[in-house]
């Protein structure tokens, strides 16, 4: 019988940005892929949300951006390196653009029944400034969030 029929997860997305917080997620993200067979889709977004200020500001250059996709390719092999220690196939995906934004397209384009992604806890100002992407992605979800400390 497959594990996946019945199954209330059929495919789970782990949103990465590589930080501690993120492999923690991730591990939650695996273990459940494990007991549920669900595939896992690992994702890491190339933020582009204060890269117009950055640009007139810091110089934005294809330098920059080549590191952070090097980032991004660091984070997707922490989960994939998870996912193999587990059995659990994963999935990387890489997209550029507004985090939050970018969690939730993939998750509705790619049928996810599940999105599992840390959260750095935010509060006071900072929060109120600029808001949290796990924020964000939770109140904007049309399927549920697992949002680790």
């Amino acid at each position: 019988m497959d594990r996946t029929e019945g199954s209330l997860f059929k495919r789970i997305l782990v949103a990465t940005d590589g930080s501690e917080n993120a492999i923690r997620a991730a591990s939650y993200g695996i273990n459940i892929a494990k007991a549920t067979g669900a595939e896992v889709h690992a994702l890491y977004v190339i933020s582009t949300q204060h890269a117009v200020t950055t640009r007139t500001v810091m110089g934005w250059s294809e330098a920059f951006e080549e590191y952070l996709a090097n980032k991004g390719g660091a984070a997707i092999g922490d989960v994939k390196k998870l996912g193999e220690e587990a059995g659990v196939k994963v999935e990387p995906a890489f997209l550029k653009g507004i985090p939050a934004d970018k969690i939730l397209e993939y998750a509705e384009e790619s049928n996810i029944d599940l999105i599992v992604m840390g959260t750095h806890g935010l509060t006071g100002i900072k929060k109120f400034l600029i808001g949290s992407v796990a924020e964000k992605v939770v109140r904007h979800s049309r399927v549920p969030v697992m949002v680790i400390r």
